[in-house]
């Protein structure tokens, strides 16, 4: 356990370490932080450390056994019933805590206050409770993947064409964010356990794919909200994020309290759901159960600490580094500077190291993690950059949204079906709460200091870094099975 933790620990303060020295040097350069705020984020990015290698070790234990158990006793018990109440009223109680959802919720409703926040909440996890749900179907009827992301995009699509423009970044922002620290590892677990009841053939992609079809959900349900939402998109500018005045200590104390309280309401419906399931399904001996509940104890702990880390230091100096950043001439700092952040900042996000695992466990170690972070980092590079191009143009979010994922489900054609999977669980997992809190707080900044909208220029960068990766690692795909099908040859 304890060289366990340690390898946790040391992994994320690799991850983490260049995400700080960036804002580091821009502080000291050419985007000074308020005063007060350059501690605030050293003391966020120490805990962010903490909180992420506990959190990993956490997952293990708890989340992912817990379900593994879920996915395989619903698999053999074949009961359709059992299968739709179970995985919806999962979906939906994860979902409805997620500590991701709760930044970007946050965040949507700070900027446009006629958003209401509940509502937003709920509409989000039913979207994720029910394509989780559809997904679930997927593996037990062996439908293949590609068939049910044409149908679930091309009905978003439809969808998105008819709502708000601001509804549009934000609805697809939904998607990504929903898929977080906590419902990632649940459902990636949960998919790999009922795939691994059912005969698989070779290249099979039923352990994967679960994350991406879930992630669709709260885009189709958010932009059905947009249909009838009626209020004001006009985005309101909040200094709450860009003062520094109170002391380090009280700064912290006074975040302390309302992270517990979101974490907890996270933790305990799986502790509950885990009791029921138990009493009801698994029987586990109780040498398992003492070791999915310490599971449980340590993503807690390792949860409160990284979201007191994100909250205390990386939404205000996100924000503040954003108005500084935009209130340079033109903007211009903005491009290299997200480039380079995207590169960093998917390494910090706990769901991709959970990914990342999982991926090189199921594929035998043919996918290394090394080469599905390097793809992911690259993808998303790209992606923050091109974000900060529409706040500094204010171009339509639908030039890149549009072909992006056209270009995507055109490449599932061609691509191992495993590969394809995969790409699609990626997209969701590399937008956690340091891309939203982080850079998604510095975008809104740099757009209202450049004087835009943020509802239609910053919203949406969510959304970006989540199609990232449909397109780097199918193209992987290819790469792979091109190489695979020389090989061969090349003997004979």
């Amino acid at each position: 356990m304890t060289s366990n933790f340690v390898e946790k620990l040391k992994e994320s303060g690799i991850s983490v370490a260049p995400v700080m020295v960036i804002v580091l040097v821009l502080h000291y350069t050419i985007a000074p932080l308020p005063p007060g705020q350059i501690a605030q984020f050293i003391c966020g990015g120490i805990l962010l450390i903490l909180g992420l290698g506990v959190f990993l070790v956490g997952a293990d234990l708890g989340i992912s056994a817990f379900g593994q158990r879920v996915g395989a006793s619903l698999a053999y018990r074949r009961s359709l019933i059992l299968i739709l109440v179970a995985v919806f009223s999962i979906g939906f109680a994860i979902t409805i805590a997620e500590p991701n959802i709760q930044v970007l919720v946050g965040l949507v409703t700070d900027v446009a206050p006629s958003i209401h926040k509940t509502t937003l909440l709920v509409m989000i996890a039913v979207g994720v409770a029910l394509f989780l749900t559809l997904g679930a179907l997927r593996i037990v009827f062996q439908i293949p993947l590609r068939i049910l992301l044409f149908c679930f995009y091309g009905l978003v699509f439809s969808l998105c064409v008819f709502v708000p423009p601001g509804f549009v970044g934000i609805a697809f922002d939904a998607g990504g964010s929903a898929t977080g620290p906590v419902t990632v590892p649940f459902i990636m677990a949960m998919g790999i356990g009922m795939a691994g009841t059912t005969k698989k053939k070779e290249g099979d992609d039923s352990s994967f794919g679960l994350v991406g079809i879930a992630g669709a959900g709260p885009v189709a349900v958010v932009a059905v909200m947009g249909l009838f939402f009626s209020g004001n998109m006009d985005a309101i500018e909040s200094d709450a994020a860009v003062t520094g005045t109170s002391t380090l200590v009280s700064h912290f104390l006074g975040i302390f309290p309302g992270v517990i309280n979101d974490i907890l309401t996270a933790i305990l419906p799986m502790a509950i759901l885990f009791t029921i399931f138990q009493v009801v399904l698994f029987h586990l001996p109780a040498q398992q159960v003492r070791r999915i509940g310490f599971g449980f104890f340590y993503t807690f702990i390792g949860l409160v600490l990284f979201m007191t880390g994100v909250n205390g230091g990386l939404v205000t100096a996100g924000r503040s580094l954003g108005l500084s950043l935009g209130g340079l001439a033109g903007g211009w700092a903005l491009f290299p500077i997200g480039l380079l952040l995207g590169a960093v900042i998917v390494c910090a996000e706990p769901a991709v190291w959970v990914l990342n695992e999982q991926v090189e466990t199921i594929s035998g170690g043919s996918i290394k993690r090394s080469m599905m972070l390097a793809s992911l980092s690259v993808s998303i590079a790209l992606a923050v950059s091109v974000s900060m191009v529409r706040v500094i143009t204010g171009m339509s979010i639908w030039w890149v949204l549009f072909p992006g994922y056209m270009l995507a489900l055109v490449l599932t054609r061609y691509c191992p079906p495993l590969f394809t999977a995969i790409a699609f669980d990626s997209g969701c997992v590399a937008s956690g709460p340091m891309s939203t809190a982080f850079i998604l707080s510095l975008t809104l900044g740099a757009s209202f200091a450049m004087g835009g909208n943020p509802t239609t220029d910053a919203f949406g960068l969510v959304a970006l870094i989540t199609l990232a990766p449909l397109i780097t690692v199918q193209v992987m795909g290819l790469i792979f099975n091109h190489k695979g099908k020389q090989q061969p040859e090349a003997k004979s």
